[in-house]
């Protein structure tokens, strides 16, 4: 069989990974949600575990909007007119009503002049990069941006490529100060909250570090931000890290898979980008977009947290995530400064990381434990996720467990 040469070093590398322990492919899967009865919130059950009940603190769903009734009726509703899925590509009949409506309604959120849709953030991110690098393109990236970027620069083949140190404002100057006279092009890219610490980019320091050397270079520099976790939860209205730090990037990349519950990903900019993208991001052009379904659910998420509704539920899970947050330096562990619904619990040991989370799902609780390369070396992480889903009530009981942990 062609397959057994490649098949012996695929197991070989396979058992390379095992031995790391940074095991994916063992999944845990949920046949079963049992709604809260409001002193405890939403309850998971596992296949092969029927009669056991989870705390879910691993879900990017913050506001749990998938679960939302009227979400759910949107989509409902939709895929009574339309059917289950798109059946194309967009430039080819693959577009629906619901795909433009959605377009207009992000773009009116995060005041763009448009949006554009992909199937999915990191597809945005991909596509978004591979169209706007070109040979004579420089980019500059924060050293702990999402590994979809760092995928997107690499396909991408800019002229060249270098790294600030994390959140280091003055290098990612002299890195721009580096490179006049040597490009066209710069991007500046970031995330705007980092997936595996919940801090935020400064965004009105690197805008105005763009405003201020944007005439050093021919075709001007161009920041965008991926807020894939901070559209729809951070900031007061849930604008993500442009709200929060009052200030704008030139292209806004974001997910409706994580506060907004549904799936899909986008772009927001100026029309011209927008248009642009519609003609050359592959990744848009040649697979199919989110479902009619998914788009009009997603415009129902979008009105629900552009809502005075929205705004309390985004309050509630601030409040959360500060008692949380308040909760694991009580016990003297080490966190990361923010009010972002990611709490990462810096062990710095790979066995004790494990082991709590070993722990944590033997009595109840689903959380996520993050060793390099996830994090760098010695950084061994748990990722908590503070949701709508939770309650007062679920959160003492995590923090109780983690106390009786620590203990030992």
């Amino acid at each position: 069989m062609p397959l057994e040469k490649i098949k012996t070093k695929l197991t070989k590398d396979l058992k390379e990974i095992d031995e790391k322990g940074i095991i994916r492919r063992e999944e845990d899967i949920i046949v079963k949600i049992i709604k809260g009865d409001g002193k405890k919130g939403n309850r998971y059950i596992l296949k092969g575990e029927e009669n056991k009940e989870y705390i879910r603190m691993n879900s990017n769903s913050y506001l749990a909007l998938g679960l939302n009734d009227d979400v759910k009726r949107n989509e409902e509703e939709a895929i009574k007119k339309f059917g289950a899925g798109p059946g194309a590509v967009r430039f080819i009949s693959g577009t629906y009503i619901y795909h433009k409506e959605l377009e207009k309604r992000i773009a009116k959120f995060h005041n763009k002049e448009d949006s554009i849709i992909f199937s999915s953030a990191y597809s945005c991110v991909l596509g978004t990069l591979y169209s706007l690098i070109d040979e004579e393109t420089i980019v500059i990236s924060d050293e702990l941006n999402h590994n979809c970027i760092i995928n997107a620069i690499k396909l991408s083949k800019p002229k060249e490529k270098d790294i600030y140190k994390h959140l280091n404002i003055k290098e990612c100057e002299e890195k721009i100060v580096s490179f006049i006279g040597k490009c066209k092009r710069v991007l500046i890219i970031t995330d705007g909250i980092f997936s595996m610490r919940g801090d935020y980019a400064p965004i009105d320091k690197l805008s105005a570090l763009t405003k201020k050397y944007n005439n050093e270079f021919e075709e001007g520099i161009i920041l965008i931000a991926d807020d894939s976790h901070g559209v729809g939860i951070f900031g007061d209205s849930g604008r993500g890290v442009e709200e929060y730090t009052n200030s704008k990037v030139d292209i806004l990349i974001g997910t409706l898979g994580k506060a907004f519950g549904i799936n899909g990903g986008y772009a927001a900019t100026d029309k011209v980008l927008t248009d642009y993208l519609r003609e050359k991001a592959p990744l848009y052009i040649y697979t199919n977009p989110i479902t009619p379904g998914e788009a009009n659910a997603a415009i129902k998420s979008i009105d629900i947290v552009d809502s005075d509704s929205g705004k309390s539920m985004i309050k509630n899970v601030r409040d959360l995530t500060k008692k949380f947050r308040d909760g694991i330096r009580s016990l003297n562990l080490e966190t990361v400064e923010s009010e972002h619904p990611i709490v990462p619990v810096i062990l710095k040991d790979t066995e004790k990381t494990k082991n709590l989370v070993k722990f944590l799902k033997k009595n109840g609780v689903l959380a996520t434990g993050l060793n390099y390369p996830i994090v760098p070396k010695g950084e061994d992480t748990i990722r908590f996720q503070i949701t709508y889903e939770h309650t007062e009530y679920d959160i003492d009981y995590v923090l109780d467990l983690i106390k009786n942990f620590m203990k030992k």
